[in-house]
């Protein structure tokens, strides 16, 4: 633990305590891509299944039970409690686009070709573009909510500042996982343009409109 990762995993928290309260608060899911939602829950899902067999710190274990428990609840919140307001006329990416290349990837390059070695590779490639629908659903509509935008900023914080982590471990530690960082790096570029709009507009007061 360092601090970067400390406050990369608060960040991703935050990320997620923000897009709850959006949708109960507001009784709505608009602007919200579900499709990213589900890659979401994908993600934690298959990553966390050593919850019961690898054991490293409370902390950890906690953590993993979040997340993989907030996923679950934000999908439901999406396509039940609120699904009259979902809206699915622009929540149109193809996933099985990028389900598919990941999980062929994570067969053909991971650390050792075991279930779950395997199920935690597919995680890392899967979570490197899971915002991709998301992305592509602002796109659509031209613009973003101001919460919605914090969400974003939030989750893009949190795997910027996990690089940062990576950077820490690899001169303090020794340690390096290419796989990680590649994904990492991949998955931090996606959101370069939307972090420049955030800054120049959300946080002065503009609503972010993304340009044509």
């Amino acid at each position: 633990m360092n601090i970067f990762r400390l406050t990369g995993d608060l960040s991703h928290l935050l990320a997620i305590i923000i897009l709850l309260l959006k949708i109960w608060k507001t009784r709505s899911c608009s602007g919200i891509s579900g499709k990213s939602q589900i890659l979401f829950a994908v993600v934690y899902t298959s990553r966390y299944l050593d919850l019961f067999t690898n054991f490293v710190s409370v902390y950890n274990s906690v953590m993993k039970v979040v997340f993989i428990g907030t996923s679950f609840a934000t999908v439901y919140l999406i396509y039940v409690k609120f699904k009259a307001t979902y809206d699915r006329n622009h929540d149109t990416f193809r996933i099985e686009f990028l389900l598919a290349p990941v999980a062929l990837l994570s067969l053909v390059l991971n650390h050792e070709f075991a279930f779950l070695e395997i199920l935690w590779t597919f995680s890392i490639y899967l979570e490197s573009v899971a915002i991709l629908p998301q992305l592509f659903l602002v796109s659509k509509t031209g613009e973003a909510e101001t919460i919605t935008s914090h969400y974003l900023f939030a989750l893009g914080s949190y795997r910027a500042l996990y690089l940062l982590n990576w950077v820490y471990r690899y001169y303090f530690d020794n340690f390096f996982d290419l796989i990680a960082v590649v994904a990492g790096v991949v998955q931090t570029v996606l959101y370069c343009d939307f972090f420049y709009l955030y800054i120049t507009r959300v946080i002065k007061g503009r609503s972010l409109k993304l340009p044509a």
